[in-house]
């Protein structure tokens, strides 16, 4: 795969990852849900840390996140041109690329969302604010696709976790979350073909 099908396939999915994220940002208020299938749902959240929800305590904890966010994909964006300069695989490529765009999907939001958007609580956010819900490099990353395929409770005989209430799969993303996830799924599961570098 070439630079170029590869930049194109990066601008198009970002693309439709902010697209989405900024119609869920101006048509949904907070932990607003709209129900499209019974396993599929719209749920707008906004996620403050890392994947999962996980986040650095301390003042400077989301500043050196999105820090970190900005250094890592500078690396994988090397990574990137340089799998393409030494013709690895388009599997190795591919993967690379759907990484790069959940990366700067994301980064996207942390460091512009808290200056272009107001807050998002009993309220439509409004595009371009007067009155900015954060500061620079402090924005929040959206997310909105759920897939509660089961929920309920689970059988008594289950160690630590038998007859409490479950819900599988509960986990909260949106479209650059699925790319790096995608992306990591390529390299585990296909990681011979990834790393087999084409014969000249």
């Amino acid at each position: 795969m070439s630079l170029r099908k590869a930049y194109l396939l990066i601008f198009i999915l970002l693309l439709v990852d902010q697209v989405s994220k900024i119609y869920i940002k101006t048509n949904f208020i907070l932990g607003e849900e709209v129900e499209v299938f019974k396993w599929f749902k719209i749920l707008f959240i906004e996620n403050e840390g890392m994947a999962w929800g996980v986040q650095i305590p301390g003042i400077y904890g989301k500043l050196f996140l999105t820090l970190f966010r900005i250094a890592a994909v500078g690396g994988i964006g090397y990574w990137l041109w340089d799998s393409v300069k030494k013709k690895s695989s388009d599997y190795l490529i591919v993967a690379i690329s759907l990484i790069l765009v959940g990366a700067f999907g994301n980064i996207i939001d942390s460091v512009f969302y808290g200056v272009i958007f107001d807050d998002s609580q009993q309220q439509l956010a409004t595009l371009f604010s007067d009155q900015p819900y954060g500061t620079w490099f402090h924005g929040k990353v959206v997310d909105m696709f759920y897939f509660p395929f089961w929920h309920g409770n689970l059988p008594s005989w289950l160690p630590i976790w038998g007859g409490k209430e479950f819900t599988f799969f509960n986990a909260i993303f949106n479209v650059a979350d699925m790319a790096i996830s995608t992306g990591v799924g390529i390299l585990i599961f296909f990681n011979k073909k990834a790393f087999h570098h084409k014969t000249a």
